[in-house]
């Protein structure tokens, strides 16, 4: 067990972080428990393991373009075109795959690289002309529209043959219940190994660093955390490879963004964007790569929810994909004024979104009050942001 005084000393570092405003996940993960209590009260079937595998299926395709969203808000900057993007890459693997009849990898590139070259455009305009990127990507939104429903031509839909890896990828595919076991003990192991990694650096260089205690009981609970939670999805389909497919991308996005020199200069960006320039950081770059990135996770998205409709049609990318993205980023823990955020802000935000959709509609309430009580919920984690930002700066941690 930990001793005495290292619980005092980790809970004395949590109070110091939140009075300084950096409440990190707290917010959300206390939001998300207290959705699931209500919904689980008014309906029983709402923790069933049937509908959670439902509800995780449901957030790869709106996670995954949410995950772009954060790096765009993490430079301080936002993308409205997500969804046109999405629609048009979900139309180009449509026409490339199944009229045009190309081979699956073909249509799948082909759809990403619209996304990726949308996102350069965006990046070109904003770093040569300076033009808000809230203009340049309204006029993406509207301008993708158009070219999605040009790809389209006149049949407006086209249908994914069922037996299509596309299909059979978002739909069928879930991954035996030893594997789920097996990646869940692999991925603490990883991350117990990072940890030891961390400390042993920190401790070289005679800084305050994790003792192994620590690191074992906080592996320990996440390895426990992990094996209920495919244990008991298990026992309905299981874990999705979709839903693994964008965990994975939200990992990988996290060590990208914390372990690499281009994940610091974005986060040096979104801080100051006068002291990355004169600290080296070609600035220019940064958002040319932010763009690029958000738009082809975009495209990807629009892969996966055209995979998980079995079809690409007018509607593609179109309703409340933007908002969902975009709220779910924010809801996650994203800053709205840049430098503060991670990639697990899209995985907690979409979950936070799915579940109040799946609840209100085993509720069998109308699609508006889902989206009146998704507002709320943003204009809370707009108001928890904001305080959150003037406590920082009135305590010297901005």
């Amino acid at each position: 067990m930990l001793s005495p005084g290292a619980v005092r000393r980790a809970v004395t570092s949590l109070v110091e972080r939140v009075r300084g405003g950096d409440l990190g996940s707290i917010p959300v993960v206390v939001g998300l428990v207290v959705i699931w209590t209500v919904f689980q009260i008014l309906n029983p079937v709402f923790l069933t393991s049937a509908n959670l595998v439902l509800i995780t299926m449901q957030c790869a395709a709106i996670g995954t373009i949410a995950l772009g969203i954060v790096v765009v808000l993490l430079v301080g900057e936002i993308d409205l075109s997500v969804g046109s993007v999405s629609g048009l890459a979900a139309a180009i693997l449509a026409v490339t795959f199944v009229q045009l009849e190309w081979h699956a990898l073909f249509a799948l590139a082909a759809a990403i690289a619209a996304g990726m070259l949308a996102g350069l455009l965006y990046g070109f305009l904003y770093s040569r002309f300076g033009l808000p990127s809230f203009v340049i990507t309204l006029a993406g939104l509207l301008g993708f529209l158009g070219l999605q429903l040009w790809v389209l031509g006149g049949t407006g839909s086209i249908n994914l043959p069922f037996d299509s890896f596309f299909v059979q990828f978002a739909q069928q595919m879930f991954l035996p219940a030893w594997a789920s076991y097996v990646i869940a003990g692999l991925s603490v192991a990883a991350y117990a190994f990072s940890l030891i990694r961390r400390a042993r650096r920190r401790a070289a260089a005679n800084l305050e660093s994790q003792s192994y205690l620590e690191i074992g009981v906080r592996s320990g609970l996440l390895l426990a955390f992990l094996l209920a939670s495919a244990w008991y999805l298990n026992l309905s389909r299981g874990v999705g490879v979709m839903f693994l497919f964008f965990i994975g991308l939200v990992v990988t996005m996290h060590l990208v963004l914390s372990r690499t020199r281009w994940g610091r200069a974005v986060y040096a960006v979104g801080g100051s964007v006068e002291a990355a320039r004169r600290a080296g950081i070609r600035v220019d770059r940064i958002y040319l790569s932010v763009f690029a990135l958000c738009s082809s996770l975009a495209a990807v998205g629009g892969v996966l929810a055209a995979s998980r409709l079995a079809a690409a049609n007018q509607s593609s990318g179109g309703g409340d994909t933007n908002l969902n993205a975009i709220a779910a980023a924010v809801i996650g823990g994203a800053s709205l004024f840049g430098g503060r955020g991670t990639a697990f802000s899209a995985l907690l935000g979409v979950i936070v979104i799915q579940s109040i959709s799946s609840g209100l509609t085993l509720l069998s309430l109308d699609s508006s009050v889902r989206f009146m009580v998704t507002g709320a919920v943003l204009i809370l984690a707009v108001i928890v942001d904001s305080i959150s930002r003037r406590t920082r700066v009135a305590t010297g941690r901005a």
